[in-house]
């Protein structure tokens, strides 16, 4: 009878921290979440990514304040921390979206240069809060820390499944007036008497405000066009412009621009009078006696009225932003497009292309991409820079596979194509064609500056590339020049026309932008600046876009790299100066290597399972929710376990993902999208439980300095989400993931050390 009141005491002084860990766990993940999509629409992703990466660094250095200032972590306090956390988390973004941000003149403005510090500060003050408040759970019940981080974890991947639930449910700016809620509660769990009433009036408050959200959570923006339509969800944010009565835009997240065509329904005009939304298919159609015609992001219906009014039979309309697919089969723009979604002839899928390209073999006549993006509806702010696998090698392996023996591709890009080009030429070897550029056309398009690439499964024949298109003028659509095989002697010696005879090793170190092929281990065609293109002295004087060789993703890992750590862990090496308890070198490396590995691994499997999911937001909540919740399973049973297995678990489980589950999930690619997130989290979980047990662990060898340690943490993971993105970019992602091993096998040994981690 004793031992059950002791069992049911102890579980009572748990309940309470635990329930408050889970609370400001879930407030300040849905936070990250949530900033992330806010900023990486209005400022793009890679801007977001510099952004959030530092803000969250307040996370750490709220936990280090409590263990500089012992008098700030009294947990009367908690509260009040919370209240404020609160306050500043729904005032900064609205605070930060009125200032006049440009994030182009960060390398040649101090002024601009000092708004973003000051942005950045504004956003940290929340984290800096939540910090401090989780820093002082932890550090007063250290001994229950198995049960408090399981908590923390599980708290965390809730926190994700909730804010991504709310965004596509009230969108995003209602969102954010809510996602603050966990964090209140937790303060009315802790607060006294008359002060609970503080953060229920302001949960109170909130609910009452809801309906003003979207006019006080809102950037200024001068539209192109006037703006007639605007969603925002977990997926994107999605606009409608009017050019004029027949003419729309559907814009994605302010970067990807898809032209929505009005339409009465008519399809038997003579081709003179139809309407082709971009490059005009008849002749390319008509090639086939039935042509099964494939949209590649297939935007706001424009490539679909194309391919319509050319005589396809069966179309086959893939966009992995459903909202819009929503607007198109019945909702604002069903109507205005002439009810083109609900045509018999037409199939409306919402998957990411390359997912659903891969399901096929010898199926599409024609595959079309017009102007499709890597980071449209996949910008992943604080927790990487992702790209989606539209255009590297094995994707163009799969659109050959997926090609008739007829079967002809066509891409347009701005930018993307002379790369492109080098990972087409590579794909077609790899598929053992023996002259890839038989197989290949390029032309160049004015007024728009663009480039349409032809992929022919045979050689392509003369008399079709001459008769590809018609004679276009420049007032109807873009007029088209050869530039290979047979391009004018004006253009002779075109990028492209020069990749293809040379191969692009021999020109490389003659043009701006990297030419190498991308690949699924590393896909990042956006990121096409080079080093040798950055100059510190004419910085002010260079436009920093990579699609100019400006290397700005590279140099933005740099900056939060020397922030991290020039400033970040000097700062947290000062509890060494003070009397006291403080950490060996051993203990703050463990907590240090534990940091970047979690977040090292983290990111990386976001991005590599997003080739086998398909749509990045949900393999962004697969993968977070699954890894937060088994490492919370694994948190509660890290005890049973000897020192060394979690970090041999977690060893074993990066190398079978290296070396065997690639072979797993390309036999199971053509699962239904509910079957591969199945087998992801099926994947994931064992990987998950084992990367819960190293933190709980290193709790039970330096005690009460947890808080210490949780601030080393904290810094180590922004450095590991940010570090192991150059990692990615320079050697691919089985490298990173080994990379992230090797992290956690340093841990281990520090762990199987006898030596001390705490001293006087």
């Amino acid at each position: 009878m004793l031992n059950f009141l002791k069992s049911k005491d102890e579980t009572s002084k748990t309940l309470k921290p635990a329930v408050g860990a889970a609370l400001i766990a879930s407030s300040f993940i849905g936070l990250e979440i949530l900033w992330t999509r806010i900023f990486s629409a209005e400022y793009f992703y890679t801007f977001a990514f510099l952004v959030l990466s530092l803000s969250i660094l307040g996370l750490g250095l709220g936990a280090l304040v409590i263990r500089l200032f012992q008098k700030l972590g009294d947990h009367k306090k908690l509260w009040m921390y919370l209240t404020l956390g609160a306050v500043i988390s729904i005032a900064g973004p609205m605070l930060v979206l009125q200032f006049d941000l440009n994030f182009t003149e960060i390398f040649g403005s101090w002024l601009m240069a000092g708004k973003i510090a000051l942005v950045i500060i504004i956003l940290s003050i929340s984290f800096l809060f939540g910090g401090m408040s989780l820093g002082i759970i932890f550090k007063n019940h250290h001994t229950q820390m198995p049960k408090i981080y399981m908590s923390d974890l599980i708290g965390s991947g809730l926190g994700v499944v909730i804010a991504v639930l709310l965004m596509n449910i009230i969108e995003v700016q209602k969102t954010a007036f809510l996602v603050s809620v966990p964090a209140l509660t937790a303060a009315i769990l802790y607060a006294k008497k008359w002060r609970k009433t503080i953060p229920i009036t302001m949960i109170v408050a909130l609910l009452a405000l809801l309906p003003k959200a979207e006019t006080w959570l809102n950037k200024p923006r001068e539209e192109r066009f006037e703006l007639i339509y605007q969603h925002w969800d977990a997926m994107a944010q999605l606009k409608v412009l009017k050019r004029s009565d027949n003419f729309y835009y559907s814009v994605i997240d302010n970067a990807a621009h898809a032209p929505t065509i009005g339409f009465n329904g008519n399809y038997n005009k003579p081709d003179s009078l139809k309407k082709f939304p971009g490059y005009p298919m008849p002749y390319m159609v008509k090639r086939y006696d039935s042509c099964t015609f494939l949209a590649l992001g297939a935007g706001g219906g424009g490539d679909v009225l194309n391919a319509l009014n050319s005589g396809a039979t069966e179309i086959h309309a893939v966009e992995v932003v459903p909202h819009l697919n929503d607007l198109m089969k019945e909702g604002f723009l069903h109507d205005f497009t002439g009810e083109i979604y609900s045509h018999k002839n037409v199939k409306v899928i919402t998957e990411d292309g390359r997912a659903y390209v891969r399901q096929f073999n010898n199926k599409f006549d024609i595959i079309y991409s017009l102007s499709s993006n890597t980071f449209a509806s996949l910008a992943s702010g604080a927790f990487a820079l992702a790209e989606n696998y539209l255009f590297t090698q094995e994707a163009f392996e799969d659109y050959y596979d997926a090609m008739t023996k007829e079967g002809i591709m066509l891409m347009d890009h701005q930018f993307y194509i002379p790369r492109l080009t080098t990972a087409v030429i590579q794909a077609l070897k790899n598929k053992g064609v023996d002259d890839p550029q038989l197989h290949i056309a390029i032309f160049h398009s004015y007024p728009g500056r663009r480039k349409m690439m032809l992929i022919g499964k045979k050689p392509l024949k003369k008399e079709v590339i001459n008769n590809a298109f018609p004679s276009m003028t420049a007032g109807e659509s873009p007029y088209l020049t050869e530039e290979y095989p047979n391009p004018p002697d004006s253009l002779k010696n075109n990028l492209v026309s020069q990749i293809i005879k040379h191969g692009w090793e021999q020109i490389q170190d003659t043009v701006a932008t990297d030419l190498s092929p991308t690949t699924d281990d590393r896909p990042f065609a956006a990121q096409m600046g080079l080093w040798k293109n950055f100059d510190i002295g004419n910085i002010d004087k260079i436009s920093p876009y990579e699609f100019k060789g400006f290397p700005v993703a590279k140099l933005l890992i740099l900056v939060i790299l020397l922030v991290v750590g020039l400033i970040v862990i000097p700062i947290n090496l000062i509890p060494f100066l003070k009397k006291g308890n403080k950490l060996t070198f051993n203990g703050w490396s463990f907590f240090f290597l534990i940091g970047v590995a979690f977040m090292a691994i983290e990111v990386i499997l976001i991005q590599k399972y997003t080739r086998f999911i398909g749509p990045g937001s949900y393999t962004f909540v697969t993968i977070l929710f699954t890894l937060l919740l088994a490492s919370g399973i694994g948190s509660r049973f890290s005890q049973n376990f000897k020192s060394s297995i979690p970090f041999i678990g977690i060893i074993l489980w990066v190398l079978s993902d290296i070396f065997l589950f690639e072979y797993l999930l390309n036999a199971l690619d053509s699962l239904p999208m509910f079957g591969r997130i199945l087998i992801t989290i099926i994947l994931i979980l064992p990987l998950g439980f084992f990367m819960g047990m190293p933190f709980p662990k290193g709790t039970k060898r330096v005690g009460e300095l947890i808080d210490w340690g949780f601030a080393i943490n904290g810094a180590a993971s922004v450095l590991g989400s940010t570090a192991i993105m150059l990692v990615a970019f320079n050697f691919g992602y089985n490298m990173a993931l080994l990379a992230g091993a090797a992290a956690y096998l340093l841990a281990m040994l520090l762990m199987r050390s006898q030596k001390e981690w705490t001293t006087q």
